[in-house]
């Protein structure tokens, strides 16, 4: 598939997905969701890539929604299909084995804080801004924010922001939790490629196995978790880099992981 709303950037070992509707705010509209889901397919089928970063083209948005002229000619049917395309591309971003950035470089409303919200980490400029302003177009969330914003942020404020519609400003966004960190426009880019390059450097069967066991939290019990824990934790000690990193540490030299 040729790709014209989404361009994609593939280095030695990880890979950045940029929004490239600037003229549009990068809104998410169907073609851009068939784009992504082609390319996730791509992504978890080369295991050359070991994280993601996705961001916006432009200065001023990350995403700033879901493209309200596709939206508008929606009917209950046809609403429900909207939904649930968006969403299940979410979904299969939020459940890669891989750490998956975003790198919110301006406006993250609606459709684009979900898109934000379903990667693991959420880094952000200065700039950035975040809302789930649904409400105002006589409708709600529809990818996810009503079920990850609570799980992020708590019940009660993901409740205030959704049925106000409010917009916060990246400090709030930092104070709430949604946001991991903010960095200056400039450096947003640089700094998350140095926090990929960061994780990395660690064993990469543990780092794909803390997100999978991490992930399983929002659906298990807590006994349910500690034995999926329990179960990951036996699987890696069967391998090369668990052997590495602790007679590295024994050592007390920088292990050199190979990934097996």
């Amino acid at each position: 598939m040729d790709y014209t709303t989404i361009l994609f950037e593939k280095y030695d070992n990880y890979a950045i997905i940029k929004l490239n509707r600037p003229d549009k705010l990068n809104a998410l509209n169907n073609q851009l969701f068939l784009e992504l889901n082609d390319l996730i397919g791509k992504i978890e089928l080369d295991e050359t890539i070991k994280a993601l970063i996705i961001t916006g083209v432009g200065d001023k948005a990350f995403a700033a929604g879901a493209d309200i002229s596709e939206l508008n000619k929606c009917d209950r049917r046809s609403g429900k299909q909207f939904s649930e395309l968006g969403s299940n591309v979410m979904l299969r971003i939020e459940q890669l084995r891989i750490p998956v950035i975003a790198a919110v470089n301006g406006f993250a409303l609606g459709g684009g804080c979900e898109l934000a919200m379903c990667c693991h980490i959420r880094f952000a400029s200065e700039k950035a801004k975040f809302g789930q302003p649904e409400v105002n177009l006589g409708i709600i969330p529809g990818y996810g924010g009503t079920q990850r914003l609570p799980r992020l942020v708590g019940k009660s404020k993901a409740m205030e922001l959704i049925i106000s519609g409010n917009i916060i400003d990246v400090n709030e966004a930092y104070r709430i939790g949604l946001v991991n960190q903010i960095y200056n426009s400039k450096e947003l880019m640089e700094k998350t490629i140095e926090f990929v390059n960061l994780v990395l450097s660690k064993g990469q069967f543990a780092v794909s196995a803390a997100i999978e066991v991490i992930n399983n939290t929002d659906n298990l019990s807590l006994q349910e978790g500690l034995h999926i824990e329990s179960l990951k934790f036996g699987e890696i000690c069967g391998t090369n880099d668990f052997q590495e990193g602790t007679l590295a540490f024994l050592e007390k030299r920088k292990a050199n992981f190979q990934g097996n």
